[in-house]
């Protein structure tokens, strides 16, 4: 029987190289940005340590390739890189040092199919995917390949509740919708910590521990998971 083609996304299909050279640059992009993207590499950092720093790493979405710098900090890590966008995987490896570039092995593939045996690697590192997957069922499905081809742990990044954003921005949705303006295309999702939390358990994970970009204030929280025994 012919393996069933994976799933793939309305939001996936927008990463060209025009919106990947867009995605490169946001995130150097005035004093703001530079400083968020300071506390993400700042929680990636301490995600992996309390991860007991992995050393078969590997960045899946990679994007433009702006957290393999941290992940070579560990001079025995071995990086693999992969993403669903060749462009993506194209821009990274133009922008990012030469130095760097020279440790990745980087690959196309997608993250409900990901083109690793089972057991393959130390760790899943995957920042800013979740948030754009609002079916449960497709967040369960990513989760449970993370299961099958992390041999330890996984790195998720989110957006969920019980946070100022998260009400400010539930706000606003109501909002647009009792003036009949609800947002169209919508691709960035807020997960209840409760639902997303029991998902980690439905796939096979317990939870290690947990870390908030700002914590009460920001949407973000990263989560350290290990494979249940």
């Amino acid at each position: 029987m012919p393996k069933p083609s994976p799933i793939e996304l309305e939001f996936s299909r927008k990463y060209d190289l025009d919106h990947a050279q867009h995605y490169l640059h946001k995130h150097r992009d005035g004093l703001a940005r530079r400083l968020s993207h300071w506390r993400d590499v700042q929680v990636a950092r301490h995600a992996l340590k309390l991860a007991d720093e992995p050393n078969l790493v590997l960045d899946l979405p990679c994007g433009a390739g702006r957290f393999w710098p941290m992940l070579c900090e560990q001079p025995n890590r071995v990086i693999l890189a992969a993403d669903n966008s060749a462009d993506m995987i194209a821009t990274a490896r133009a922008a990012q040092p030469p130095e760097v570039v020279a440790r990745i092995n980087s690959f196309r593939t997608s993250a409900f199919d990901i083109d690793l045996g089972a057991n393959a690697v130390d760790c899943i590192f995957c920042i800013r995917l979740l948030h754009h997957i609002e079916s449960a069922e497709h967040r369960v499905a990513v989760l449970r390949e993370f299961h099958r081809v992390s041999r330890d742990s996984v790195i998720v990044s989110l957006w969920v509740d019980g946070n100022y954003k998260a009400w400010k921005r539930g706000r606003l949705e109501e909002r647009r919708a009792a003036e009949g303006r609800a947002t169209q295309n919508q691709n960035r999702f807020v997960v209840p910590r409760a639902v997303i939390e029991g998902e980690f358990r439905q796939a096979g994970f317990e939870i290690i521990g947990h870390l908030d970009f700002l914590p009460g204030y920001a949407m973000w929280r990263t989560y350290v998971l290990r494979k249940e025994a």
